[in-house]
């Protein structure tokens, strides 16, 4: 099961993820972000509400995502280290 909730909240947009991020998921969640309109003037972020399992499909999609100025969070112990993980990564390219 996966699960993406969309909120805004003050010019932004905040996507909230909840299971597991591999296989058809990382597919469902690519299209949903080349599906947002690339004029949008709201920032996106990412929150790892609750998530409980990123394969490496997905923590390349994030990753991704992170290099073209989308914030991603951690809401919990391993979500907050595959964010690291990420964030970490982006800083050496």
């Amino acid at each position: 099961m996966f699960r993406i909730t969309i909120k805004k909240d003050h010019g932004a947009e905040i996507w909230e993820l909840e299971g597991k991020l591999s296989g058809a998921w990382v597919e469902e969640l690519q299209r949903c972000w080349s599906e947002r309109p690339a004029a949008s003037r709201e920032s996106l972020q990412v929150q790892l509400k609750a998530v409980s399992y990123v394969d490496a499909a997905g923590k390349a999609l994030l990753k991704n995502m992170h290099g073209t100025g989308v914030q991603i969070e951690g809401c919990g112990c391993m979500s907050k280290a595959v964010v690291e993980e990420i964030v970490g990564h982006a800083g050496a390219n």
